[in-house]
């Protein structure tokens, strides 16, 4: 199979790796912004680089994996499908509807796919969760919590294009508490602080945030972030039924120290960000990209997931600014 990749920052240089390992790989062509970047990783992996995007998509390639800044996301799903080719795009499509709407239809029209970066769905702690709540082994599910806690802010110069907290960082947690309860959020009540580093108040963002969601089943879940966890790297998933509950996120190496006499002890290597918690996860994302564009499995993550979740962040991010709960249906103002 031939793979061309855009984009070989942190999580592009990452997913290379993991598509230059992969057996059904056979060649692994890269572009980015900067060629001499795209060229050096490639000389480390023993793969070839493109000196554009242009000259990456005139190649004869089976499918594109899309790691570039989110801003161009949008435009190169837009030309991967006019390309006929098959797509992995790191979340998001877009930072608005309208844009992620407008990628959609492109795929839509050619009729290839497209695969979104949802990680946590490929985590064997949230897929476990998600078979104790379809089993019934929790019994009806009462409360749900999510936890995503950085361990330091990115640069000053990501915020600003990053699309905010929600957006970015929280819309991981929407998608997986959609995807392993199998319910839609229907409302949301959203707050943020930007009471931490002076970047956050210049980019109009907040460095830690709070979210009341409101699932359709009533069942009621809260989701917290922050930019600002200098413990480690803390991401967790708790969910509470009438028969039992469960937790994903806690080992030995979750950033927190109980303070209780017969309290678990702090770890001695606490998580240290997102690509050493869910190294495991984003291969087999990538994984199970490549048996999709073989036509060995069906999509596990298409562009309508995507679409759901980045509606529960804008209704977020509208409840924070007008500071009332939100209907997620609600036309976006």
């Amino acid at each position: 199979m031939r793979i061309g990749l855009i984009g070989t920052g942190r999580i592009g240089a990452f997913h290379a790796g993991v598509l230059a390992r992969h057996p059904e790989v056979g060649a692994l062509v890269l572009a980015d912004a900067d060629p001499a970047r795209a060229a050096r990783l490639a000389e480390a992996l023993g793969a070839s680089a493109a000196p554009s995007v242009d000259a990456l998509l005139a190649r004869p390639l089976d499918a594109v994996v899309i790691a570039s800044a989110t801003a161009a996301h949008a435009e190169l799903i837009g030309r991967a499908a006019a390309a006929g080719l098959p797509a992995f795009c790191e979340k998001p499509i877009a930072l608005d509807v309208p844009g992620t709407l407008t990628a959609l239809a492109a795929v839509e029209a050619a009729g290839t796919e497209l695969q979104l970066g949802f990680m946590r769905r490929f985590d064997a702690g949230y897929a476990a969760a998600r078979e104790a709540v379809a089993d019934g082994r929790l019994g009806r599910l009462h409360t749900v919590r999510a936890v995503t806690s950085d361990p330091a802010p990115p640069p000053a110069a990501y915020l600003p294009e990053s699309g905010g907290l929600f957006r970015d960082c929280l819309v991981h947690d929407f998608d997986i508490v959609r995807w392993v309860t199998g319910r839609e959020v229907v409302e949301v009540y959203a707050t943020g602080s930007d009471a931490g580093p002076a970047m956050f108040r210049e980019a109009g963002d907040v460095d830690t945030a709070a979210v009341l969601l409101t699932l359709d089943d009533g069942t009621l879940a809260t989701a917290t972030g922050t930019r600002c966890n200098g413990a480690g790297y803390d991401v967790r998933l708790e969910l509470a039924g009438e028969l039992d509950q469960v937790a994903v996120g806690w080992d030995e190496r979750t950033p927190v120290e109980s303070v209780e006499p017969l309290g678990p002890r702090p770890p001695a290597k606490p998580w240290t960000g997102f690509l050493d918690r869910f190294g495991p996860a984003y291969e087999a994302e990538l994984d199970a990209f490549v048996r999709l564009v073989r036509g060995e499995r069906d999509n596990p993550c298409d562009g309508a997931e995507a679409l759901a979740a980045l509606r529960v962040a804008e209704a977020c991010e509208r409840s924070r600014r007008e500071r009332r709960p939100v209907r997620v249906a609600d036309p976006v103002g």
